[in-house]
């Protein structure tokens, strides 16, 4: 008999990765739903349970800017089930700033979990993928295609990763290892909550960047207020878990096809400019 298929997700305790974990176990895979702090994993097994998938998800700790605990997972997840056929990178972090008042240290750390953290986990799970002729699905965002205002850390993180992605599609193909890359735009999620920003305390801190930064908190409250839910988003990750041949490039939605589309057919920068330039004035 034929062992269920077996995917390893990042960032689950929430928001797309919780959705993405739960319509992985729906759609009959064993699911390592991994994060940070396990101590956050109520509302994910809560969700299985009502999805009557509970016997499908297996909660795991990893944290994606520890080299040796990525390692370990990975191992010990291929030990149980003896085999991975899938990578969900999900796991990210948000960044809010203008880079003459941020640290470098911010920026560090947005690269750390947004970029490096992929790179790590991916190159934990490729041997593993090779043998399974499986295959990396990562999510990105719009916000790795078009560079927004106010997320020079977190675009410049997200833009690595499509780069990485986009090298690395063609390698892994030889070896049989299908690579996706998923956009999402603005998403009802605990994501941008989790930044826990104080904007009083941030419009004041801003200095002559406080006009441009409020016309941009502004803009974003509203995107926000039409966001599609975790649900709809994780709807085309699933899509690219399950597809025989996923494309490289999946968005979530209508708008965030339109919004990427900006850059790809935009051979001059100016379509971009013109764009997010009306989100600070």
């Amino acid at each position: 008999m034929t062992s269920p298929k077996t995917v390893l997700i990042t960032g689950t305790s929430s928001g797309i990765g919780l959705a993405a974990a739960i319509g992985a176990a729906r759609a009959g895979w064993t699911t390592l739903a991994t994060m940070r702090d396990t101590g956050k994993a109520e509302a994910l097994l809560r969700a299985a349970a009502d999805a009557g998938v509970s016997d499908r998800v297996q909660v795991k700790r990893l944290d994606v800017t520890d080299a040796t605990g990525i390692a370990s997972c990975v191992d010990e997840v291929v030990a149980e089930h003896g085999r991975l056929d899938a990578l969900i990178n999900n796991a990210g972090a948000a960044q809010v700033g203008t880079i003459e008042q941020s640290s470098l240290d911010d920026v560090r750390a947005a690269m750390e979990v947004n970029f490096f953290g992929v790179v790590a986990v991916t190159k934990a799970a490729l041997p593993h993928l090779r043998a399974s002729k499986g295959r990396v699905i990562t999510v990105t965002s719009v916000g790795g295609v078009v560079g927004q205002p106010f997320n020079e850390a977190y675009c410049a993180a997200k833009f690595a990763v499509e780069g990485f992605m986009q090298s690395l599609a063609p390698v892994a193909a030889t070896v049989g290892v299908d690579v996706t890359v998923v956009e999402p735009g603005a998403v009802a999620s605990e994501f941008v909550a989790n930044l826990g920003l104080d904007i009083p305390e941030q419009l004041a801190a801003a200095g002559p960047y406080g006009p441009a930064l409020e016309a941009y908190l502004n803009r974003t409250s509203q995107s926000f207020a039409g966001a599609q839910t975790p649900a709809e988003a994780a709807a085309p990750i699933i899509e690219a878990l399950t597809a025989a041949h996923p494309p490289y490039r999946m968005q979530t939605s209508p708008w965030a096809r339109d919004f990427v589309a900006t850059t790809l057919t935009d051979l001059d920068g100016s379509a971009v400019q013109n764009l997010t330039g009306t989100w600070v004035c």
